[in-house]
């Protein structure tokens, strides 16, 4: 009797068209891990190597280089496997992107260092066809990209925490927290940890991660931001906490709850560690320095005063590596003027705009509280920070916010 009862299951099962629950799901999880995968490579691809930082393994800086931009082409190579047959999505941002990508290689045509813009708009074409590509994973209801990032930075993070440990010397040059293991500046070590603070606290917020991992988590990279000295990271994660959480307010219990812990805990600082704050802020410059925002505004005047062609500022210079007669231009919005011009600069706003508008009108929720939070801390980081008109962990971060935003009647991935 049993087994024609089990036989006469694997007809039934058959007849209908199902299939038993393992052979359904492995498949399911095997592209999931691709696209982690894949999105862990547009990472390491915007992880740029300085061959000249110190670092603790013997890395050659043109073998460091050559992962940092193999990522890149590992990250295509693993999207089209899992996206077959190959299928995208319309979306105005990912439009917007392409546009941007495009204006760039033509301005890039007439660059003075041809071969290096030339290089650089290429693998922001690259870039932008890989996210472009990912965007049948844009609506999915786990928030598998947001989750992958998260998981991402904390390895990062991880890395950077490990390197202090074992060479503390060489991971607090200037008094300023690196990457040790892998060469990464203290600007965006700060920038790591501050948006993985800002997704845990959000996440935690929504209801969508343990009080436990989302205060480990916290309690890790708190320290670090604060290490690296690293002022804009911490101005734009408090702005972009701040702007998610009241658009959480109504809806969550904790929020008010945290937002009145926030309130008596920032009093009770400023009432008692201002010098310390101010110390820290201050990073041992004078007011004269901090005026002239640590030499950024020397280079900006000279970046406006550059004489120019109708067509250079129309359309720039071609992209760059963000620099100014040697000096970096450290604004994403005179970087992107100086690089594409006008048009650039216009293409940029539009993205971000367009993102914002779109998180602004979306119903409340995790989604929305998320793509607020990224878009705030992507607007206030690019007034001292460049990368919005290249491929860089403000673009990606962007992208992310554009992918929480998009809407559809489905929200599954490819099947």
């Amino acid at each position: 009797m049993t087994m024609l009862a089990t036989r006469l299951g694997h007809q039934l099962t058959t007849r209908l068209g199902l299939r038993p629950t393992r052979q359904v799901v492995a498949p399911e999880v095997r592209r999931r891990r691709r696209v982690q995968l894949t999105w862990a490579l547009l990472v390491l691809n915007v992880m740029t190597f300085f061959p000249g930082a110190p670092h603790l393994l013997p890395i050659p800086g043109s073998v460091g280089k050559l992962i940092a931009q193999g990522a890149l082409v590992g990250a295509l190579v693993m999207v089209l496997s899992v996206n077959r047959p190959v299928r995208i999505r319309p979306s105005v941002y990912v439009a917007l992107l392409m546009a941007l990508a495009i204006e760039a290689l033509l301005a890039s045509i007439r660059a003075e260092f041809l071969l290096g813009a030339l290089f650089r708009a290429g693998r922001l074409c690259g870039f932008a066809l890989v996210l472009w590509l990912l965007t049948p994973w844009w609506t999915r209801r786990d928030l598998l990209l947001v989750r992958t990032h998260l998981m991402v930075l904390w390895a990062i993070v991880g890395s950077v925490v490990l390197g202090l440990v074992v060479a503390p010397g060489l991971a607090m040059t200037d008094d300023r927290l690196g990457g040790a293991l892998w060469p990464i500046p203290p600007t965006q070590v700060g920038h790591y940890s501050a948006v993985a603070i800002g997704l845990t606290i959000v996440l935690w917020m929504s209801g969508l991660l343990r009080r436990s991992v989302a205060l480990a988590s916290v309690l890790v990279c708190v320290p670090v931001i604060l290490l690296t000295h690293t002022r804009t990271a911490l101005v734009a994660m408090v702005a972009g906490v701040t702007i998610a959480g009241l658009s959480l307010f109504t809806a969550r219990t904790r929020v008010r709850r945290a937002f009145l812990i926030g309130l008596v805990v920032f009093t009770l600082g400023a009432l008692t560690l201002s010098s310390v704050v101010t110390t820290w802020l201050a990073r041992g410059q004078d007011p004269a320095e901090l005026g002239a925002l640590t030499g950024r505004k020397a280079v900006w005047d000279a970046i406006l005063a550059q004489p120019r062609s109708t067509f250079e500022t129309f359309f720039g210079f071609g992209l760059s590596n963000k620099s100014f007669n040697g000096l970096p231009i450290d604004s994403n919005w005179l970087g992107t003027y100086y690089d594409v011009g006008l048009v650039g600069c216009t293409i940029t706003v539009l993205l971000v705009v367009f993102v914002l508008t779109a998180a602004w009108f979306r119903p409340q929720g995790p989604h929305r509280a998320l793509a607020l939070f990224l878009v705030a801390y992507c607007v206030v980081a690019s007034f001292t920070e460049s990368g919005l008109s290249e491929a860089s962990p403000y673009l990606l971060e962007l992208t992310l916010a554009a992918s929480l935003v998009y809407s559809t009647s489905t929200r599954e991935g490819p099947p």
